[in-house]
């Protein structure tokens, strides 16, 4: 025999399921501009029918439904999307990077215009032009004294530029190897408190959203791999468990986050090892396009030798231009004579001599007296301009494996430069810069069309829809109202039973 009272626990149980969808809904709406928050919904499970099967069953013509149970609330998220998503993610916090580090370089060394190195030089060139047709004038040699400063000074901004901004880049590599330490510190601790409610039954979806806020952010800086880790007790079959999280580069991967305890990280040159631990990985040609990290690393790169990275490839082949430059001018000026009858001395000091590492930064003019300018080729003939037109020779004469042939026929060996000409070399490095720079810019655009691609997919499944959201508030307060009014229904059926039954006669 079936309860008299049956029907109140089934309308009971449906205004129970839809109270809690409404409130869940509520939650969405609350959290609608919540960074990171995936939207939930109810499961609704209907309960077990009337009756069991089983020998002593009732005899009625069948089961009978007993209504619903709210089961579980889950977020509505997919987890190949979020793959997806970080993979990109990872291809753009490198490639966003590299064209940030090389725009800095760009704007540094600022060319073609008419700051720039290159309109220094010309100007050079022109002031020892304009020398070779009065060469005993006072006024054009002080004009080629100021433009030998003034060139030698661009040198040395150069130097000091691209050198502080790599330090710079260093300091942002050492503060993304913190970041990553806190993320895997927050990580690890999220994933101890999922791990205390989850054996318990429960879903913490806030949870679940802030690790993967978490594990977005960290996915910008480096490659990672994620692993599931179950947690077992009563975890519900939906339960998403812990999250194993490893740095992986090609072959090589450490740990950074097993289950609930963190890796501490540190950097040293291009390789990433675990603090106290010989496990390490190194962020080598193969690391392009491998998150934020590996572009700061790749920027910075190392002194060498040879040396290896944007920066340090810059100063370098800044260096050896400086060096050779001033080797080659002084070299002629050493040819001629100056106004006194006496040999040429060194017109640039670029320190030791005996390196090229650090000439940009070390270039200066020797000269201080504008008649020490060996402006000719015979000591006894002052006005005569010839070895001033050897000057301006200088910066289309060839290289050939690192030996240059001067204006008067003498070889210049055991040059750092090793084949084409001073202006070509130059060209040469800006060039290659330029190319860098509109290669990572083109790949950066290219990566923020696919990020924001996978990510609008991604907020289509997950982001909370207001206007969903409202039509789902309705449905669920109809449904409520539905279950009310059968509570309604049944007191009238059993106010009939009750006070209506046993009055035959009256």
């Amino acid at each position: 025999m079936r309860s008299t009272f049956m029907g109140l626990e089934t309308a009971k149980r449906g205004m129970y399921a839809q109270q809690s969808a409404i409130y869940v809904t509520g939650h969405n709406i609350a959290n609608k501009n919540t960074p990171g928050y995936t939207r939930q919904r109810v499961n609704f499970v209907q309960t077990e029918p009337y009756p069991a099967a089983s020998m002593n069953r009732p005899q009625i013509p069948g089961q009978l439904g007993t209504g619903v149970t709210d089961g579980s609330i889950q977020r509505i998220r997919e987890s190949f999307i979020d793959e997806q998503y970080r993979a990109e993610n990872n291809k753009f916090g490198y490639y966003n990077t590299l064209a940030s580090s090389i725009s800095k370089m760009e704007d540094i060394m600022n060319e073609p215009s008419d700051t720039g190195l290159s309109k220094a030089m010309a100007q050079f060139w022109q002031s020892l032009q304009d020398l070779s047709k009065d060469a005993d004038n006072e006024g054009a040699r002080r004009v080629v004294l100021q433009r030998g400063v003034a060139l030698s000074e661009t040198f040395q901004y150069l130097h000091s530029s691209l050198t502080t901004i790599r330090g710079d880049i260093k300091k942002e590599l050492d503060a993304s190897v913190t970041e990553i330490n806190s993320l895997a510190k927050q990580l690890a601790s999220i994933n101890k408190q999922i791990s205390d409610v989850e054996p318990h039954g429960y879903l913490p979806n806030d949870l679940y959203d802030e690790r993967d806020r978490l594990l977005d952010e960290l996915s910008n800086l480096v490659p990672i791999e994620i692993t599931t880790v179950p947690y077992g007790g009563n975890s519900l079959a939906i339960a998403e468990g812990g999250r194993k999280v490893e740095i992986v580069l090609g072959d090589e991967r450490i740990t950074l986050v097993d289950d609930r305890a963190a890796n501490e990280l540190e950097i040293n040159g291009k390789q990433l090892s675990v603090k106290g631990s010989t496990d390490s990985i190194t962020f080598g040609d193969h690391a392009e396009g491998k998150g934020k990290l590996a572009a700061f690393i790749s920027a910075y790169g190392e002194d060498g030798p040879p040396p290896t990275g944007l920066y340090p490839e810059m100063i370098d082949d800044l260096d050896k231009y400086a060096f050779t430059f001033a080797k080659v001018f002084n070299a002629v000026h050493q040819e001629g004579f100056d106004l006194n009858g006496d040999k040429g001395k060194a017109f640039f000091n670029i320190g030791d001599g005996d390196s090229y590492k650090g000439a940009a930064g070390k270039i200066g003019v020797s000269l201080t007296n504008p008649s020490d300018i060996a402006a000719s080729l015979k000591p006894t003939h002052q006005g005569n301009g010839d070895n001033a037109l050897n000057f301006g020779k200088i910066k289309d004469l060839v290289i050939k494996e690192g030996v240059i042939t001067l204006p008067s026929g003498q070889e210049l060996s055991g040059l750092d430069i090793e084949s084409g000409t001073l202006q070509s070399f130059y060209e040469g490095i800006i060039g290659k810069m330029a190319v860098e720079g509109q290669q990572a810019n083109r790949l950066y655009y290219n990566t923020g069309v696919l990020l924001n691609s996978v990510d609008n997919n991604r907020r289509s499944v997950s982001e909370v829809s207001l206007d969903e959201e409202f039509s789902n508030l309705i449905q669920y307060q109809h449904a409520y109202s539905a279950s009310a009014r059968m509570i309604t229904v049944v007191d009238e059926m059993l106010d009939k039973i009750i006070n209506g039954m046993g009055q035959a006669g009256r």
